[in-house]
């Protein structure tokens, strides 16, 4: 029995990997929608496997591996999304995951999954299999946006079409407080110093054109 963790945004979805999960054997010891609660949650409850989407609304799966490996946490994370993108394999591989299956493979793909990576290997789903050795080899890049939610990557892209605070806030129907929020968390993730670093890697990265 493997003590494992869900972290989704679709309720529907965790029901579904719940029921799959108990009758499997297996012990769900928490879920949740938030990466900050995920994180905690599951080392308090001393989850062995958590299984793990990119796409978390407003916030990102990208960020629940960072925050696990900065704390070297022993919680093995199995990314369960349907991007097939090389660029997020190799991110994910880059920030820890041991394993990564597709939302489209087969119950007994992701429960092979579970099982392998609880045993301390890693495990990628056939069809990534490829984008895993290329992630793996470096031949990959990784994509330094891919940490980012979606909402961010959207004031990126605004901000570096020359945007103002006001004028993102406006579009977007947010105070220009709560963008120049977003604008310092950006900076912080991707390391950048100011608007003409972001520019350059904007650009260098394909995210907007010259």
């Amino acid at each position: 029995m493997t003590r494992i963790y869900l972290v989704d945004d679709q309720l529907i979805l965790r029901d579904g990997l719940h029921a799959l999960l108990e009758t499997a054997g297996h012990q769900v010891v928490g879920e949740s929608s938030d990466p900050t609660q995920a994180v905690v949650e599951a080392q308090q409850q001393q989850a062995q496997v958590m299984l793990l989407d990119l796409g978390l609304g407003e916030r990102s799966g990208f960020e629940v591996l960072q925050e696990l490996k900065k704390r070297e946490s022993p919680v093995r994370a199995v990314v369960l999304t349907m991007s097939a993108q090389p660029r997020h394999v190799a991110e994910a591989v880059r920030l820890g995951a041991a394993g990564y299956v597709l939302k489209d493979a087969g119950a007994a793909e992701l429960l092979q999954a579970i099982d392998t990576v609880a045993a301390g290997r890693r495990f990628f789903g056939p069809q990534v299999a490829d984008l895993a050795l290329q992630a793996l080899t470096n031949d990959a890049p990784a994509d330094p946006f891919a940490i980012l939610s979606p909402r961010e990557r959207q004031i990126v892209t605004m901000v570096v079409n020359g945007l103002s605070s006001a004028a993102i806030g406006t579009q977007l129907h947010l105070s220009p407080k709560t963008v120049d929020t977003y604008r310092s968390r950006v900076m912080a993730k991707l390391g950048v110093a100011g608007v003409t670093s972001l520019v350059r890697l904007a650009v260098r990265e394909g995210l907007v054109e010259k």
